[in-house]
């Protein structure tokens, strides 16, 4: 096995995602074990995500019990889409992680460009990928890569549709899987 990928789904969605299962798929047929995390706030049958410490709270203790059970071996990758993206940035280092995958980040809310989420990127501290679509209102490839310019361990890649990344799960998979193998091989 090459390592361990956990992901966490979006605030508006669940772990069936077109972009996380081609993710999965992908990554695991790469020899990847590959572990998506229903967010607990919909565990509990809730509608509405809850605030981010509350979304990093539920995220700390699926990995520890994850961890408990010798289920996060190899290389540790955390990731997710949207919601699940940062909460990924925002605890990866605490919990030892080799990188983060980031599908469609947002950046800011639509339209609000005000209301940036940048710290979240530039504090991640492990090499770091954000795989966003090229219509994504919640913030382009051009300006995800604005942010994180300068950070070498940081990249971006623009991929066909907007925040939901499903136009075409198979190059948001590619892209994915391109990159964990240069993790792997840096």
């Amino acid at each position: 096995m090459r390592g361990t990928l956990v992901l966490g789904h979006g605030a508006g969605g669940g772990i069936g995602s077109a972009d996380l299962v081609a993710v999965t798929a992908t990554a695991a047929a790469a020899g990847w074990r590959v572990i998506r995390v229903e967010q607990p706030w919909r565990v509990a049958g809730k509608r509405i995500a809850v605030a981010p410490p509350r979304l990093d709270e539920g995220w700390r203790a699926v990995l520890v019990d994850l961890r408990a059970a010798d289920l996060l071996t190899g290389p540790l990758v955390l990731g997710g889409r949207s919601a699940g993206a940062r909460v990924a940035c925002r605890t990866a280092v605490e919990h030892g992680a080799a990188g983060v995958l980031a599908l469609a980040f947002p950046l800011h809310p639509p339209g609000r460009p005000e209301k940036s989420r940048a710290g979240e990127l530039t504090a991640v501290g492990v090499p770091l990928v954000v795989v966003q679509g090229e219509t994504d209102a919640f913030g382009d490839p051009a300006a995800v890569a604005a942010v994180l310019s300068g950070q070498t361990t940081a990249s971006v890649y623009a991929v066909p549709g907007d925040h939901a990344l499903k136009k075409n799960v198979d190059v948001v998979a590619m892209a994915a899987l391109s990159w964990l193998a240069e993790l792997l091989a840096g």
